[in-house]
């Protein structure tokens, strides 16, 4: 039996001659003899978030084997199967045959001296120190994604807020453009208008765009990635357009429990590693992607160093930086209907809103960015805006004249 071993080195393969009798504990023997890694230093799943495990602590969050005595068969691990490997130390990983430059091999041409300097590694520490999200915008996201698109489809969105001087990231509202979502692509059909009113809401209250948020949808949860090559270059183009050092991408996801019977909705944030946007602003990202392609690699259109091999498809994971995540309680509520989903945002929806909260002081009743983006549509961009979101950042009164034009906007539906 051959089993695929995929570790920081990329995929290598073992062989078991006698499958149904081998443990965890031979497995471990096998690793080492074939790759030369000592059983001591080796850590081992059938769950590829391994590889993004930081610390001893976030290692032996993952027990699968963790019993040396467990059968191969009794993992459900068969011929082909994919076993992940986490180790501590160096070691030398056979690469391809080489021909050396020079009077006896080929000639280096410029692109290849750019290319053997081009080195793919892991980035251990983000720019960014944690992203926290409000919880009322996460919900809104969330319960969208899970109770109306049953996570069938993907959708996404830019997250909104502020960034600290430490490199903490606070998600205030998500601003969802106009799109389309199937199983295993998201196009954005951005209406540089329309972007130009969030901006200007986000310069009102003191926040800026920091990051992308997406889905990934319940087919997705069968494959052995963590982004694939689609989201990885979407992800990696916002990140690049942003100039920001800070930016986060945001993944949620929906993880069946088949054990337990139901399911969670799991949120997890990464940064795209420096190399991975210098790769992509330089121009060596493969972007035409093949219906045949492996998801978990991305190619490139020149040869890259991985560990000692020179190769153009790159593990997907090589390009994530894992950043913490927390919530807060932010200023905004996120209860108004939002933007460029399957129901039209009208007056009548303003009317209900502010119905719903005429018990609320009135800059409570307006402190939503959906409902902030209907208003910016009628109102003018260069003075009525800064003026309501200056009195929402600073929750102070909103003048009268500001509440009887809103009130007669309702009014009209």
């Amino acid at each position: 039996m051959m089993l695929r071993i995929r570790s920081r080195d990329g995929l290598e393969r073992v062989s078991v001659e006698n499958p149904l009798a081998t443990t965890v504990s031979d497995l471990k023997r096998i690793i080492q003899t074939q790759l030369g890694i000592p059983v001591h230093n080796q850590t081992l799943s059938t769950n590829q978030n391994l590889l993004l495990a930081k610390s001893l602590e976030d290692l032996l969050r993952f027990t699968d084997m963790s019993n040396l005595d467990a059968s191969l068969s009794s993992l459900n691990l068969g011929h082909g199967s994919i076993v992940f490997l986490a180790y501590e130390g160096e070691r030398r990983v056979a690469g391809p045959a080489f021909n050396p430059a020079g009077s006896f091999g080929r000639k280096m041409t410029m692109d290849d001296l750019i290319a053997k300097q081009m080195r793919v590694t892991r980035q251990e520490n983000p720019h960014c120190e944690l992203v926290s999200f409000d919880r009322d915008c996460a919900n809104a996201f969330q319960h969208y994604v899970n109770d109306t698109l049953a996570f069938a489809v993907k959708r996404g969105g830019f997250m909104y807020g502020t960034v600290s001087e430490v490199g903490k990231v606070e998600v205030d509202f998500i601003y969802e453009p106009p799109q389309q979502g199937s199983e295993d692509n998201l196009v954005f059909f951005r209406d540089p208008e329309e972007e130009k009113f969030v901006e200007a809401i986000a310069v009102g209250l003191g926040m800026r765009k920091v990051g992308f948020i997406f889905t990934q949808t319940i087919t997705q949860d069968k494959k052995d990635y963590t982004l694939s090559n689609r989201e990885v270059l979407q992800a990696v183009e916002y990140h690049a357009e942003s100039g920001l050092k800070e930016w986060a991408t945001a993944v949620v996801k929906l993880e069946v429990n088949e054990e337990m019977g139901g399911a969670d909705v799991h949120f997890e944030a990464f940064q795209m590693s420096d190399v991975c946007v210098r790769l992509f602003k330089e121009g060596w990202f493969e972007t035409e992607i093949k219906e045949d392609d492996d998801p978990k690699l991305s190619k490139m259109k020149k040869d890259v160093v991985v560990g000692v091999k020179d190769t153009r498809e790159v593990d997907n994971d090589f390009f994530l930086v894992v950043v913490k995540i927390a919530d807060h309680q932010g200023p905004l509520s996120s209860s108004f209907p939002i933007e460029n989903r399957n129901t039209q945002v009208t007056m009548k929806a303003l009317k209900n809103h502010l119905e719903r909260s005429k018990n609320l002081p009135f800059v409570k009743r307006i402190s939503d960015f959906h409902l902030l983006l209907v208003l910016a549509r009628v109102l003018d961009l260069n003075a009525d805006v800064p003026a309501l979101t200056e009195c929402v950042q600073t929750q102070t009164s909103v003048p009268e004249g500001y509440q009887i034009l809103i009130e007669s906007m309702a009014s009209t539906a």
